[in-house]
């Protein structure tokens, strides 16, 4: 098959197996027969072509992964791509071309189109956020669906936004149920630091806040240790007597309220981020991220924007394959 138009490389991650993912959905949907309304309706041999039709306006995404499942089903069938990744496609545009046997194109369609509509819709409201907003860069979270959370990421990317931790091994995050089941948060720094120290690692390090009492704690221990971590640069492995926290979360520090730009109150988080200052650490914030709040949040100055909508509330784009026969 010939290449595909992806422009961008999916994140890294140790275990994860796209194939296997493919497979897996193709599985499914064979069940213990396979595909009975195309066996029962489609002589064998037939031969067809097919377009990918974007009916909706939007971000590209997911043409590696659309592309492989063809590959899975049927190595002969021929895909050629006509737009790339990370662009913007128009209603009625077409994106792609296949040709082969009308059986495995249509045993594929449906598998290869639930993965690349629900990848271009997380890359399209990626974008938009991100064209919303200012210097701030947006981040996903790992509210992402069971099994897909590689994919999802991906789609973020593609998008121009930028990946938080991909899950739990490749970044301590300090929440709020970690503080409480710590003991605080001096302690679970504490532990967590040790723990990474023990071993020879490190990882970014990072510390939920939800007070600006909270903040103050946080920003007592980097002082205490010299000003803090040095952000993500600091992230390599070894040791020091430095702390390794690289980022604050300023989580839901801002509140719905009438007569205020964009209806939300931003005083508190714009308070947290002046407290903060010039010290070499991250800041996040979280909590009431949408299209019409993005901007007034970035204005505050926090570095990062995470918002967990871009994967787990994603409206799929609307894009439909159309077959003919030869």
């Amino acid at each position: 098959m010939a290449a595909t138009c992806a422009t961008v490389a999916p994140p890294e991650h140790p275990t994860y197996d796209v194939y296997a993912v493919i497979d897996a959905a193709l599985a499914e949907d064979a069940g213990d027969f396979g595909d009975i309304s195309t066996l029962s309706t489609v002589p064998e041999g037939t031969q067809a072509s097919a377009t990918f039709l974007a009916k909706a306006a939007g971000v590209l995404a997911g043409s590696w992964v659309a592309h492989a499942v063809f590959a899975r089903v049927d190595p002969a069938v021929h895909l050629t791509w006509l737009r790339k990744d990370g662009e913007l496609v128009q209603q009625g545009d077409t994106i792609a071309e296949a040709c082969g046997s009308a059986r495995s194109i249509l045993v594929a369609e449906r598998v290869a189109l639930n993965f690349l509509q629900r990848m271009s819709g997380i890359a399209t409201m990626t974008r938009q956020m991100v064209d919303a907003g200012t210097a701030a860069s947006v981040l996903d979270t790992r509210k992402t669906v069971p099994g897909l959370r590689l994919l999802d990421k991906w789609a973020v990317s593609i998008g121009s936004g930028m990946n938080h931790r991909i899950g739990l091994y490749d970044m301590v995050m300090i929440k709020d149920n970690h503080i409480a089941a710590a003991g605080g948060i001096e302690a679970a720094v504490r532990g967590a630091e040790e723990f990474m120290r023990a071993r020879g690692i490190r990882r970014p390090l990072e510390v939920e806040t939800r007070t600006l009492d909270e903040v103050r704690e946080v920003l007592a221990i980097l002082d205490a240790a010299g000003g803090g971590g040095g952000g993500a640069a600091s992230c390599s492995s070894g040791s020091g007597s430095g702390s390794m926290i690289t980022r604050i979360m300023l989580d839901n520090m801002t509140k719905r309220s009438v007569g205020v730009p964009a209806g939300l109150d931003v005083s508190t988080l714009r308070e947290a981020v002046e407290l903060i200052g010039d010290r070499q650490v991250e800041t996040e914030a979280s909590g009431n991220v949408t299209l019409d709040t993005v901007r007034v949040i970035a204005e505050t100055g926090v570095r990062f924007i995470s918002c967990g909508a871009l994967t787990h509330s994603v409206t799929a784009l609307d894009i439909s394959l159309n077959i003919q026969t030869q």
